[in-house]
């Protein structure tokens, strides 16, 4: 089989965790019998109407450990939400925004953890109700439509994405209750794609968001799949501004395409308010793309990398900036995400950069492919600042209310709904986008929908944490033991960021109904299924290892469990590994498979991994011999020639059992 396109790249990023240790030498270590949740749901929540606006009233929820900081009062879409410490009333006023729709008034309890779920109000407004509370015309409500990763999913799935054309019409339908909205990315909005998206060069999906009127987008890792030519044509095709305030001014000058250039900041005038937003690109990029995608010529004609800068020096920056310029209130958009709730705090990269960021009205994350949605109170910051994200491939987008005074400046408010599949299930498709997604999968159908083979169940891929980024997972053990068969190594290891979908593929929707998807005997899957499992073209090279650089392999590989692309999947070995061992001092064993240990030495061993992670991918620098490589076919192609000799053989490819190769303590 001849690889539709080539396409290199990997899984997830690297993901600095030092945040947790630093929780555990700052907090109290719980004992065994403590349970960390988010909050329950305060109780009795009344309202009324008066002449400043919507009074609303409620009985505090029960203790909760992290304990509850803040209490957020909302009524949806287009009102102006309360932020309310804890340790004051618990009844508050609510002003009412002019032109505001119809709503209930809900509260909800916030920790650390998150929200809690929401309380609603006996009593309902309509709009003419609410018209006749008196408006402040300097306070208004800018609504804020926001995902993450999208990664291609334009295409709708029965049992995943939303898809392009009913997002064109919710946001819209969203649109209409708030003048003052915008639609934002944290990016990722490319690549690690269904063939819908990656066949044609990601521009499908460009044009999709163009069709669901995105308005800013910031740049992912997976932005740069591909190299900077590729960059400058989706800049090019898009109707949306890209912002980025982390690349530095010389960086940041490459990044265009005739009269359209990426930003460290816009604003965006409406509804009357000013909206500022600023971007930031995960600093560990340069680590999961491939070597030279960075590069580019300066004018001089001297050769130079995109430089992405760690820290919030840059946000905080573009923030002032923007402010300086006329904005109202900024938002800050950011590829970094949240890992997980451990020990009484949430922990993550986003996490962590949000204690730092000054001046933002709110903070969206996304990279981790996790709901998440807090307050950030910080020490200065009494009613918080909002932070969330969202679960990749379009299976969800958050819409969050912030309340300001254009006069002052000031936040008073904000709240934030996720919006998931099923809320969306009866809103009907917009026909401009749906003719335009059908387009694209018009072109594929032909090629994509032949039958390779039977699998005897479905591929497990995703969760949280993600089972591929985790532990040993079945299509990991596949792929491993497949490779290991073929090139006769002592070793393979490969990314389990590198697995994409579950396998039959959720986001890949075959035309032809033949096909058998569901039920509990065997499943057919297609070409187009194993093109979105493993989209990136990569390569399958063969080189050599010692024991020393194997355990520093792995090392890598588990420093950004339990959300890292770099996890291992492996064959020939096993590994244990302790993830609360500081970064670097996890690997507690690696043996072959009957037991041997292999010892930290200069015993060389033969390895099958890809190319991009012999060539530094991922983090694995340093470790697999390039000189020593070998590299040989697609990864896809030897993926496909498996099953089509399994389905000529009239054999069903099993689905493999776990095996304990990778094993977890502590």
């Amino acid at each position: 089989m001849t690889t539709l396109l080539t396409r290199k790249k990997t899984g997830f990023s690297v993901f600095a965790i030092a945040a947790a240790l630093l929780v555990t030498m700052v907090t109290p270590i719980a004992q065994a019998n403590t349970v960390y949740a988010k909050p329950e749901a305060p109780t009795n929540v009344t309202s009324y109407l008066s002449a400043r606006g919507v009074m609303v009233k409620w009985t505090a929820s029960v203790t909760a450990n992290p304990a509850i900081t803040h209490y957020v009062v909302s009524a949806g879409s287009g009102s102006c939400p309360i932020i309310v410490p804890v340790t004051n009333s618990t009844r508050v006023t609510m002003p009412v925004v002019a032109g505001q729709p119809g709503g209930t008034p809900v509260v909800q309890a916030v920790n650390a953890y998150g929200f809690s779920a929401v309380a609603k109000s006996k009593q309902s407004y309509t709009a003419a109700e609410l018209a006749t509370v008196a408006s402040a015309s300097n306070i208004k409500s800018v609504q804020v439509l926001q995902l993450s990763d999208l990664h291609g999913a334009i295409e709708g799935s029965p049992s995943s994405s939303i898809g392009a054309a009913v997002l064109a019409t919710a946001f819209a339908n969203d649109r209409k209750n708030a003048a003052a909205t915008v639609t934002l990315s944290a990016g990722d909005n490319i690549g690690a794609a269904p063939p819908i998206s990656t066949e044609f060069e990601e521009l499908s999906t460009i044009e999709s968001m163009n069709a669901m009127k995105f308005d800013v987008s910031t740049f992912g890792n997976h932005e740069h799949d591909r190299n900077l030519a590729h960059v400058q044509k989706v800049i090019g095709a898009s109707d949306f501004q890209w912002v980025t305030s982390n690349y530095g001014d010389s960086s940041l000058a490459v990044l265009k395409s005739g009269d359209k250039a990426a930003k460290s900041y816009t604003i965006i005038d409406r509804g009357g308010v000013k909206i500022g937003i600023v971007g930031a690109n995960t600093d560990t990029t340069i680590e999961q793309v491939f070597p030279g995608n960075l590069d580019y010529t300066d004018a001089s004609g001297i050769k130079r990398t995109i430089q992405i800068q760690a820290g919030v020096t840059g946000i905080n920056a573009a923030i002032v900036a923007a402010k300086q310029a006329g904005a109202d209130l900024v938002v800050a958009v950011i590829h970094q995400g949240w890992s997980e709730n451990a020990g009484g705090a949430a922990v993550g990269v986003l996490n962590d950069m949000a204690l730092q960021i000054k001046g933002a009205a709110a903070i969206y994350g996304g990279h981790s492919h996790q709901t998440f949605a807090a307050l950030v109170p910080g020490k200065q910051k009494i009613q918080g600042t909002l932070l969330g994200q969202t679960r990749n491939s379009g299976v969800e987008y958050t819409r969050s209310q912030i309340c300001v005074n254009t006069d002052t400046n000031k936040v008073i408010g904000s709240s934030i709904e996720t919006i998931l599949k099923a809320a969306v299930a009866t809103v009907a498709a917009d026909v401009d986008t749906a003719a335009l997604v059908k387009k694209y999968k018009d072109q594929m159908t032909g090629k994509l929908d032949v039958k390779i083979g039977s699998v005897s169940g479905v591929f497990p891929r995703g969760g949280s944490p993600a089972v591929e980024r985790s532990g040993e997972n079945p299509m990991g053990i596949y792929i491993a033991d497949l490779l290991r068969a073929k090139y006769k190594t002592d070793f393979v290891l490969t990314n389990g960021g590198g697995i994409r979908d579950t396998f039959p593929a959720k986001s890949y929707v075959p035309v032809d109904t033949k096909l058998v998807r569901t039920g509990t005997g065997a499943l057919d899957v297609t070409l187009g299924d194993a093109l979105t499992v493993y989209p990136f073209g990569n390569q399958v090279a063969t080189t050599v290892v010692t024991g020393e650089n194997l355990w520093k392999a792995l090392e890598n590989g588990v420093s950004g469990w339990p959300a890292g692309g770099q996890f291992p999947q492996v064959s020939g070995f096993k590994f244990t590994f302790d993830p609360t061992k500081a970064v670097g001092s996890r690997i507690v064993s690696v043996t072959k498979d009957d037991g041997t240990a292999i010892a930290k030495d200069q015993t060389v061993y033969t390895l099958t991994t890809l190319d991009f992670i012999i060539y530094g991918g991922d983090g694995y620098a340093n470790v697999f011999s390039p000189s020593k490589a070998k590299v040989f076919g697609a990864l896809l192609d030897v993926f496909t020639d498996a099953l089509k000799a399994d389905l000529a053989a009239g054999k069903v490819t099993q689905l493999p059992a776990l095996d304990g190769r990778v094993k977890k303590v502590g």
